[in-house]
């Protein structure tokens, strides 16, 4: 069994041995085949291989055919606006004054054709440079000819793109523009008169208007506009704010403004200077809330479309170059003047105005371009604040000082009592009371220093105070107990009279008044009665009046007491014709009373005792005066002599003329 496996074995493996060499047979003959294809495959690549060459340049044709394609388009788009460029040329040759809008239209199609130009060029250029890339980077047979061509197509570009970007045509339209510019402004720009404009001169004209017709306006806004898309505004600002400012020039040197540059010794008295700081402050007033103000609302609305910058750097130019300065520094000159009283009153009027016209100058000098009218301004004020404080608060220490002065000799009301009255009574009018209160709190925030309202006004009443006793000590000057009554009199009499009823009287009330009046009542009797009641006693024997009136008196006697009476009225008119009563009301009222004392008993004493007496002959040089004419005798007392000073306004402070004067 074992044996006959095995057979069957080798019988299978014959079998299987006999077809594998069957198959290696075939798989001979395939190869022998595969041979000869290979060998004829073998014969034909070189031709396949210039086959394929020649198809890859073609292919690289095609690609470079697929670029110029998508240049076409944008290169046709760059010759149509160069047509239209040039027709804009030529429509700009003309000037602007033809028909203003229509070239401002053009000029803005030109920037926006240019534009356009300018971005198709550069879109045909990229695609050219991709293609001149492209040719050097392949082998193509005459690519050194496509390279020459479509580098000098390239370059082509790049020239137009340039003329987009600055193209001359504009620029010599812009520059058209800002002649027009300058024309148009120069033919509509002229002097604001001062007489048809301030608000002070009734009955004038109206206020006209500083700015320009809103036709012109529209023209400089549309050239401004364009002006400013091309960045070509600064010779157009230099050109408005030049002929503005000399447009504000012109307004203010017709208003003689020569005392702003008035010299610090040329103040040659309190008259000049204050009419000049009136002048200053309806001028100063004039030149900013009429002048600068209607200028920085034009600028703005001339350069609306060019953004705040430009039209505020304009207008601070028009500002500092139109001559507000001129003003500041004046107002400078008056803080360095000699430190008086008046300089007070000055220093006020200049904070007054400042403060009137703070709001103005904050809207507009604001922001760094006007910084040195500010800083100006702002040290101006400064001196101001600290000169007001200084001297008011000296005052009373100088009233004080005149004490160490003589009164004057005629009895009359001395000059400083005039002026300081009166300068306190012009302290306290409304606008100097509130400004002098507001400086003096300003001055003490400053230095951080508590402040009270009522402080000033204590320091008036002091003021005044010192005076009643600088009065008290003149009277106990006089030698002469009647010309001291007489000097209180006069002094009591402009307390009563010319304080009541004012600022000033109101200040020291009622009782203060009503204690004057009773002090001028009793200098008055006192004075009569030292002097003028003592007349008719000298015509009544033993001091003692006749009444009987029955028989004359003895001839020699009458005229006796009648020349006795004619020589004491001589020696005391003589007396009393050098001193002089300032008030023309007192002056009445004192002649008026001596008349009464005088007169009812002269001609009673005529008419009694001087009987059989018919003229003057009669009794030689003894009857020197008639009634009437011993009336119009007294009547003729205390007239001002000529040539005295009439103190009829605060104006300085005067009738020192010791060191006091310069001490102060």
């Amino acid at each position: 069994m074992a044996e006959l496996e095995d057979i069957e074995k080798l019988v299978s493996a014959q079998k299987i041995l006999k077809g594998s060499l069957k198959k290696s047979k075939d798989i001979a003959f395939e190869i022998s085949k595969i041979s000869l294809r290979l060998e004829k495959w073998n014969q034909s690549l070189p031709f396949l291989e210039s086959a394929i060459k020649d198809m890859a340049c073609k292919c690289r044709l095609y690609e470079t055919r697929s670029h110029v394609d998508r240049a076409i388009g944008p290169a046709a788009g760059v010759l149509k606006i160069l047509d239209v460029v040039f027709e804009l040329e030529d429509s700009l040759v003309p000037d602007p004054d033809s028909d203003l809008f229509v070239y401002i239209a053009n000029v803005k199609r030109l920037e926006h054709v240019l534009k356009l130009l300018t971005g198709n060029s550069e879109l045909v250029s990229l695609w050219m440079e991709d293609l001149v890339l492209f040719l050097k980077n392949c082998e193509v047979s005459d690519d050194h000819l496509y390279l020459r061509n479509v580098s000098k197509a390239l370059d082509i570009l790049w020239e137009l793109q340039a003329m987009g970007q600055n193209s001359g045509v504009l620029a010599a339209a812009l520059d058209n523009l800002e002649n027009e510019f300058g024309h148009i402004l120069m033919e509509n720009s002229s002097p604001f008169p001062w007489y048809s404009s301030f608000p002070c001169h009734k009955g004038k004209a109206s206020i006209i208007r500083v700015s320009l017709p809103l036709p012109v306006v529209q023209k400089l806004q549309a050239i401004t506009e364009r002006l400013a898309a091309n960045n070509r505004l600064e010779n157009c600002v230099s050109i408005y704010a030049d002929v503005r400012s000399s447009n504000v020039r012109a307004s203010l040197q017709a208003l003689d403004l020569d005392y702003l540059h008035i010299q610090l010794c040329e103040f040659d008295s309190a008259q000049t200077a204050e009419s000049f700081m009136y002048l200053w402050d309806k001028h100063l007033q004039f030149a900013v809330k009429y002048l600068l103000d209607k200028e920085h609302r034009l600028c703005s609305e001339v350069f609306e479309k060019a953004g705040s910058d430009v039209w505020m750097h304009c207008f601070a130019k028009i500002a500092t170059q139109s001559g507000i300065n001129d003003f500041i520094k004046f107002g400078d000159t008056i803080t360095k003047c000699k430190k008086d009283a008046v300089k007070l009153i000055k220093l006020l009027k200049i904070f007054a105005t400042l403060d009137k016209l703070r709001l103005d100058f904050n809207r507009l000098f604001s922001g760094k371009l006007c910084a040195k009218i500010q800083n100006e301004t702002r040290d101006l004020v400064e001196k101001v604040v600290t000169g007001t404080f200084e001297i008011f608060w000296e005052i009373r220490i100088e009233v004080e000082l005149q004490r160490q002065s003589s009164p004057p000799p005629d009895g009359s009301v001395p000059r400083p009592v005039h002026f300081v009255t009166q300068y306190c009574n012009q302290l306290l009018e409304d606008e100097n009371r509130s400004v002098l209160i507001q400086v003096l709190e300003i001055y003490r925030v400053w230095n951080h220093k508590s402040f009270l309202e009522g402080v000033p006004l204590n320091e008036i009443r002091d003021i005044m105070k010192e005076l009643e006793l600088n009065l008290n000590s003149w009277a106990k000057a006089y030698k002469e107990t009647a010309l001291s009554y007489f000097f209180m009199m006069n002094n009591h009499w402009i307390f009563c009279n010319n304080i009541k009823g004012t600022k000033l009287g109101y200040l020291m009330g009622n009782s203060w008044l009503r204690a004057k009046e009773e002090y001028f009542e009793y200098y008055e009797t006192m004075y009569l009665r030292e002097s003028w009641q003592k007349l008719p006693v000298i015509l009544h024997e033993e001091g003692l009046i006749l009444f009987t009136g029955v028989r004359a008196i003895d001839r020699d006697l009458a005229k006796k007491r009648i020349n006795l009476f004619n020589e004491a009225f001589n020696n005391m008119y003589e007396k009393q014709s050098n001193w002089m009563v300032f008030d023309k009301g007192l002056k009445s009222r004192i002649c008026q009373l001596v008349v009464q004392a005088v007169v009812p008993p002269y001609k009673n004493y005529l008419q009694k005792y001087a009987y059989g007496i018919e003229n003057e002959a009669e009794i030689g040089n003894h009857l020197m005066y008639t009634v009437d004419s011993l009336e119009d005798l007294i009547n003729s007392l205390f007239q001002q002599k000529i040539g005295n000073f009439d103190v009829t306004k605060c104006t300085d402070f005067i009738g020192i003329k010791n060191s006091v004067i310069n001490h102060f």
